[in-house]
């Protein structure tokens, strides 16, 4: 008997986490649609907390937070979420819509040639 609340208790704290993770992703894209960046951050790093179990939601959220970024104009900061998608997501969809909003970016002419990173020596 206690085996199988405990079983119900744990599947159901599972569901709780989902229902939020879903409930703050579905309120950034609220509130990116009313231009109130500020909030999509909020909600994202809500959404990223309750994800642990479900990886794939990350690359969705890094785009969102990207695109936001863009239009806070961080032209950098937006270009280095979507290499971050490219880079860990190469197979999701999300990898396609990052790949285009670089090539955006640079056309637009919002991107600078990369800038030759230090490189440590040893000593």
């Amino acid at each position: 008997m206690r085996l199988s609340l405990l079983i119900v208790a744990l599947l159901s704290l599972h569901g709780c986490t989902r229902t939020t993770a879903d409930y703050h992703l579905d309120n950034a894209y609220k509130a990116y649609a009313e231009g109130e960046c500020g909030r999509v951050m909020l909600e994202l790093s809500q959404t990223e907390r309750n994800i642990r179990s479900r990886p794939y939601l990350q690359p969705e959220i890094s785009v969102l937070r990207g695109q936001c970024l863009e239009r806070e104009k961080l032209y950098v900061d937006a270009a280095q979420t979507y290499r971050f998608v490219l880079q860990n997501y190469p197979r999701s969809e999300y990898a396609f819509r990052a790949q285009a909003r670089l090539d955006t970016l640079e056309q637009l002419g919002h991107l600078r040639e990369p800038v030759a990173k230090p490189v440590a020596i040893g000593l």
